[in-house]
């Protein structure tokens, strides 16, 4: 069984709440947009870390970070990019890549919107966990917890970090 915290869009700045959420977790998943190679470095020092550069990354954070990342995560095959879309409306090339190669769990940020949602099309599990960060349009700073137990994904938890100035 392995405990994931998914985080995405910190855009500089990680909420010191965030730790009392990923402290159970074994790794914490960043979906892009980190904001600075500091916030990395901050999450990395805590718990193992996977992680996508974002559109607002820059090349310090591009030469740690690949664009897209593909992993097995116990018997899941895990796909993240930081500009995925989702079901129905992927961004482009991203449709290519899951009727290519199988995906069970299929990870983005950027939007700043949280999604967890089921393609059946391509047979996966959509997530986004919204934004973490203060920069943006959103009004409620989100993440995501879960857990892979096998070729299950169960015990998706949705949590609100507050208002995006607070």
């Amino acid at each position: 069984m392995t405990r994931i915290g998914l985080i995405s869009d910190t855009h500089g700045f990680l909420d010191e709440a965030v730790w009392k959420h990923f402290d159970t977790c074994d790794e914490i998943w960043h979906a892009g947009d980190f904001g600075t190679a500091d916030i990395a470095a901050q999450l990395a020092a805590r718990k193992p870390l996977k992680g996508v550069y974002g559109n607002i990354d820059g090349p310090d954070l591009r030469r740690l970070y690949p664009e897209k990342l593909r992993w097995q995560c116990e018997e899941v095959s895990v796909f993240m990019t930081h500009i995925g879309g989702y079901p129905g409306k992927y961004a482009p090339g991203v449709r290519a890549e899951l009727a290519a190669t199988p995906t069970q769990l299929f990870l983005c940020g950027h939007s700043h919107i949280l999604k967890v949602m089921y393609d059946a099309k391509y047979h996966c599990l959509h997530m986004n966990p919204g934004a973490a960060g203060r920069q943006g349009w959103h009004t409620v700073r989100t993440l995501l917890r879960f857990v892979i137990d096998g070729k299950e994904i169960r015990d998706c938890e949705v949590i609100e970090l507050g208002g995006r100035s607070s």
